[in-house]
């Protein structure tokens, strides 16, 4: 791990060598000597890194690897503090007096730098000869700990890299899902709690999220909520969490009020949401034995077959819960050794030999699963190791030697987190301190994806890559540790992607111990537990306690997070206030959540600040101080009472994120400087200049605005020069003005595009958009039959056409078109009388949704075409008499609802 200090330390002085020529007499030099002796000690510092986390290794070579990365910590901290105590003291223009005043202000520190500096070349010359004793060499294999230029070309291969948001292949589990699935479906019609009970590992999460999503489970149930419980969950938490799913699924937004609730309104108010539903409720990870007093009273029994689903490692849980319910109990079994060998197999072979392993690895593959027990936890994280490693007999052999000398100890969690540990350290560098980032949040906590890596990329782990941006390269390092089964994804956006991810308890219990070794971050918990208690470089908050708060003092903090789920405490806010004081070095700062309403005073001084959100929080407004932050790459304002900024926000070059409803009205003259920008989400009240001087910015590719209609030609102009493009959204206020559109260059990535305009004709580079994903369409008034244009574009996976959009009487999907449509979303078109499927269309559709199509006489003519079709919403039509295609959809629909013009519901589900 030293070598990810050293190599950050290293990126950082190899660019101020080459803009900072003109240092004081010597540091130059100084600063050269010491980059070079890095290297040197980077030469062999991989293998120093896996010697010092073994067992066997001897005290001095850990000690020496300690020696090294403390070192580069306080080189990290010299650069640092030059930067701001010289570099960035700007040179005043007037000469003379001015002039020298200056220089005499920056001598000090840089004398006091330079004898620092001086100080650590002796400190890093002094390791070197050290490590001579050891007799380190360079090693021979090169592995995944090589940079990411080498490794094996299927890693970047995009094909293989959309893959890891697929469901994970399962083994054993087909028998134990049949029978969930009918306790859950037919079982009785009182309350019922379903558990599966096994040891950490043995894939209970798993199991239940296969059940939790079966068709036949959506198609029984009228709500599903999925909730994780773990360990640190508290009462009022948990219900509120219920709540929030509950008005989410529903569409509706979770009223204020239930965040100061008390336990007993909570409760109420989770019965009035489960009032007359038959519902299933998960409890994933559940420990306490208390837990049932925590819910019993909130889900309401309807006597309609309503369940609760719980997953849990200790059989107590359950028998607390059957003094006032019925219970169904599955004891999940471990894999037996074939049923082992063929995840293994699916794991490690999935990309070669057919899936299948090769004679000559037969026995070695043999003895490695049968030193997992069983665990899929543990096979799944070794076959995905080993898809990564050569296929060859030594390879396989010292790695089944190394692993049995781990799990020789048989002590279940312990032999799983080991197993996890060499999956850890077979990570190449750049990916180690991206997963030990997991750890700063708490355990089961839903890291959104766009969050974390963009503060990957403000602690410098992401590296530039031609032909990429910073974020395309991070989502490739997420992809690869999704793929190597050590994160999860958890919740999907509506392209498909992964959106939100978790990291498994056993897991994170590993990159917690990972962390307080190596002084990664700092934890300050609400049970006292400070972990990591040397140079730290990260803090991670999550308790409002006064004792706590105060004992943080590390003023060499670079990432400081606020993870107390927006309890109100003075003493943190205060603490939130003083942080620009007390941590000048901060480069990711994130108050999300935190009650606080003003952005803390001296927020400038902060010089290589380049991540700052302030989502959820009380702030109103953003100080013109902003503008000192010269490294700012997010501000992350959403959810805030923040609406305008001023105008010194352009001076922030390098800022890349811009993300808030927010109005531009002052950037009129400075926001085609902020030439870096890549997301703009979302901009209100746009002026026409602030419209020209967006087509400036060359690298967007995120841009949501609303844009008066009159506006358009000026709006097309600009999104011309915009090739970058992969998500636009553009809404205009509904007038009867219609907006041009008619670009002249198509943005060949851009893969979503909603209009809330009126159009009246499409414009015509829309069906030439090939990677379009996603198309909305809101008020475009269209006069001609929308699916004639876009039956060709052949990734579409969701349309929707609302309120409007189309003014037609008819729409015809004609044969051969929407080969990948998978969702059709059509509502509010008011003169619609008929809907035309021909065969060959929409051969992918899953779901279609009609809605408030109040000419609309009959079920989609043709209907039976759709072969894949798994659900069907039809609402507020005037139906014909009872025919034939209603008995089609009842057979072969798995799921249909189905409410006429008149009332009458049809509605059913296929067991």
């Amino acid at each position: 791990m030293a070598e990810i200090a050293l190599s950050l330390v290293i990126d950082q002085l190899i660019p101020l060598l080459r803009k900072e020529t003109k240092l004081v007499r010597g540091i130059h030099k100084e600063f050269k000597d010491i980059k070079d002796e890095l290297e040197s000690i980077q030469a062999f510092i991989k293998d120093a890194d896996k010697r010092a986390e073994g067992d066997n290794t001897s005290e001095g070579v850990k000690t020496w690897v300690k020696q090294v990365r403390e070192v580069a910590f306080r080189i990290e901290d010299i650069i640092d503090d030059y930067l701001i105590r010289v570099v960035q003291v700007q040179q005043p223009r007037v000469p003379g007096c001015v002039a020298l005043l200056h220089k005499l202000k920056t001598m000090i520190p840089r004398r006091q730098i330079a004898y620092e500096i001086q100080d650590i070349k002796s400190s890093v010359i002094g390791i070197s000869e050290r490590s001579k004793r050891y007799e380190f060499q360079r090693s021979l294999e090169q592995g995944s700990s090589n940079s990411r230029g080498s490794r094996n070309a299927n890693w970047n291969d995009p094909r293989l890299a959309a893959l890891y948001i697929e469901e994970a292949e399962v083994v054993g589990f087909e028998a134990p899902r049949k029978t969930l699935i009918d306790w859950m479906v037919k079982g009785r019609e009182e309350l019922t709690v379903v558990s599966v009970v096994g040891m950490g590992g043995q894939g209970k999460t798993t199991l239940a999220k296969k059940v939790f999503d079966d068709k036949d489970i959506i198609g029984h149930f009228d709500c599903r909520v999925w909730i994780t419980v773990s360990q640190s969950y508290n009462a009022e938490g948990l219900l509120r969490d219920m709540l929030q799913k509950f008005y989410k699924q529903q569409g509706e937004v979770p009223p204020q009020s239930i965040y100061q609730m008390d336990r007993a309104s909570l409760i109420d108010e989770v019965r009035n949401c489960l009032q007359q539903k038959r519902y299933v409720v998960v409890f994933d990870d559940v420990w306490g034995l208390h837990f049932w007093n925590d819910i019993e009273f909130a889900v309401i029994d309807n006597k309609n077959g309503s369940k609760i689903l719980i997953t849990t490692r200790n059989q107590d849980v359950i028998d607390s819960c059957k003094r006032s319910s019925f219970t169904e109990v599955l004891q999940l079994e471990s894999l037996t050794q074939e049923q082992s060998l063929e995840l293994f197999n699916k794991k490690a072979f999935r990309f070669y030999y057919g899936g299948c392993c090769p004679k000559e690895l037969n026995h070695i593959a043999y003895e490695i699963v049968k030193k997992c027990k069983g665990l899929p936890l543990a096979i799944v994280a070794i076959g995905g190791l080993l898809s990564t490693r050569d296929k060859n007999v030594f390879e396989w052999k010292r790695f089944s030697e190394n692993l049995s000398l781990e799990l020789k100890k048989d002590k279940h969690l312990f032999g799983i987190r080991d197993i996890l540990g060499l999956s850890f350290n077979d990570l190449p560098y750049y990916l180690k301190s991206c997963l030990l980032y997991f750890g700063i949040y708490p355990k089961a906590y839903e890291v959104n994806l766009k969050r974390v890596t963009r503060q990957w990329i403000a602690e410098g782990f992401v590296k530039e890559e031609r032909g990429k941006t910073l974020e395309e390269v991070a989502e490739e390092y997420l992809k690869e540790l999704i793929h190597r089964s050590l994160v999860q994804v958890s919740s999907l956006r509506i392209d498909g992607k992964a959106k939100c991810c978790r990291i498994h308890d056993l897991i994170h219990n590993m990159i917690l111990e990972k962390i307080e070794d190596l002084n990664f971050c700092k934890h300050i918990s609400e049970d006292g537990q400070s972990s990591s208690s040397g140079n730290t470089r990260r803090l991670s908050i999550i308790t409002t306690s006064d004792d706590s708060l105060e004992c943080i003092e590390s003023s060499n903090i670079r990432s400081l997070f606020f993870l107390t789920e927006n309890k109100i405490n003075d003493s943190l806010v205060y603490f939130a206030k003083r942080i620009p004081r007390k941590y000048r070095l901060l480069k990711v700062l994130d108050y999300q959540f935190v009650p606080l309403g003003k952005v803390p005073d001296k927020l400038g001084i902060l010089n290589h600040l380049k991540f700052l959100s302030l989502r959820h929080t009380f702030v109103s407004e953003v100080p013109k101080s902003i503008g000192m932050l010269q490294n700012l790459e997010t501000l992350d304002v959403r959810n805030t009472s923040v609406f305008v900024l001023p105008k010194e926000i352009s001076k922030l070059r390098k800022l890349r994120h811009l993300l808030g409803e927010l109005s531009l009205i002052k950037l009129k003259d400075g926001l085609g400087e902020m030439t870096s920008l890549e997301t703009l989400d979302r901009v209100l009240s746009i002026p026409k200049e602030v419209i020209k001087e967006l087509g400036r910015l060359k690298q967007i590719r995120v841009l949501v605005l609303y844009v008066h209609a009159k506006y358009g030609s000026i709006l097309t102009s600009s999104l011309n020069e915009m090739q970058h493009l992969e998500k636009l959204y553009i809404q205009s206020p509904k007038y009867p003005q219609v907006i041009d559109l008619h670009l002249i260059s198509s943005p060949t990535m851009l893969q979503k595009l909603t209009l809330i305009v009126r159009l009246q004709n499409l414009p015509v580079l829309i069906p030439e958009l090939q990677n379009l994903v996603v198309l909305r369409l809101t008020n475009s008034r269209l006069t001609k039959d929308p699916m004639e244009s876009l039956k060709g574009l052949q990734h579409l996976l969701i349309l929707h056409l609302r309120c409007e959009a189309y003014e037609g009487l008819d729409l015809h999907a004609e044969a051969g078109g929407f080969q990948k449509l998978k969702e059709l979303y059509v509502r509010d078109l008011y003169a619609l009388q008929d809907i035309i499927i021909d065969k060959g269309a929409l051969p992918s559709l899953k779901k279609l949704s009609l809605f408030e199509l109040f000419r609309l006489n009959h079920i989609p003519t043709g209907i039976k075409h759709l072969e894949k079709l798994e659900a069907l919403y039809i609402s507020y039509v005037q139906f014909l008499e009872h025919n034939s295609t209603e008995d089609w959809i009842m057979e072969h629909v798995p799921f249909f609802r189905i409410v006429t013009k008149n009332g009458k519901i049809i509605e059913n589900s296929r067991s």
